[in-house]
């Protein structure tokens, strides 16, 4: 019988959402286990938390359209904080560097085909919404800062390319197809990669004795990367 756990990661009956928190010095991130992608931060547990509720119907936008049975959170008591880790330099510069203890639970066919499918959702959405901003500018910063629409999509693809490397993938693909045009391809090495570590065909230490990501941490950080800049263009749009 699946346990408590178990039964939330196949999108059980429970209506708790199981979430961990990255503690930085200057910034905390909270992100939901079962939901690898859905990920906000805050300068404290209280503000991370409260923006990954804020964050809940947009998120719940994106899985618009699938099967997976996503329940909106109206409240935090909805979340159900199960694991507090101490955060990096990274952490406090603004992206989640650290997995969680279950990322390192094995993954078995329905997973990987529902891991396949949240990121294949992510890309969706990315594509929808650079799409739907190809005809607009995006407001800047104070000082006129931030990327233009052209840099962040740039900026997605070199990362998904670099994120390959972390799970051990050496079939990357070469630097000048990582265009938006030729997306597919390189999503296409993403998916066979994840296939690859759910199956362990990859090495599980680097050459050097780096750290490698689990399948699960590479959707979970992956697919954060792609919807915190989905949602940042829709914010930038004017």
């Amino acid at each position: 019988m699946p346990t408590d756990r178990q039964m939330t990661m196949m999108g059980g009956a429970s209506t708790m959402i199981d979430v961990y928190f990255e503690l930085g010095q200057k910034r905390t991130f909270a992100s939901a286990i079962a939901w690898p992608g859905w990920c906000r931060s805050g300068r404290d547990e209280a503000a991370a938390l409260q923006a990954l509720l804020d964050s809940g119907p947009r998120y719940a936008n994106v899985l618009r359209g699938t099967q997976l049975p996503f329940h909106l959170p109206t409240e935090v008591s909805a979340f159900a904080v199960v694991e507090r880790l101490v955060g990096t330099t990274t952490t406090d510069f603004g992206a989640p560097d650290i997995a969680p203890s279950s990322d390192t639970e094995p993954v078995d066919e329905v997973e990987l085909q529902r891991l396949q499918t949240l990121l294949e959702t992510y890309w969706q959405a990315f594509d929808a919404v650079v799409g739907d901003a190809a005809t607009n500018q995006l407001r800047t910063g104070p000082r006129g800062g931030g990327r233009d629409l052209s840099a962040l999509v740039q900026h997605v693809l070199h990362a998904e390319r670099s994120y390959l490397a972390r799970l051990g993938w050496k079939d990357v693909p070469p630097e000048a197809s990582v265009v938006w045009q030729d997306r597919y391809h390189l999503r296409q090495a993403v998916l066979q990669a994840l296939v690859a570590a759910a199956h362990h065909e990859l090495p599980t230490r680097g050459p050097r004795g780096g750290v490698i990501w689990s399948p699960r941490y590479f959707v979970r950080r992956a697919g954060w990367h792609v919807l915190d800049h989905v949602w940042e263009i829709e914010q930038r749009v004017l």
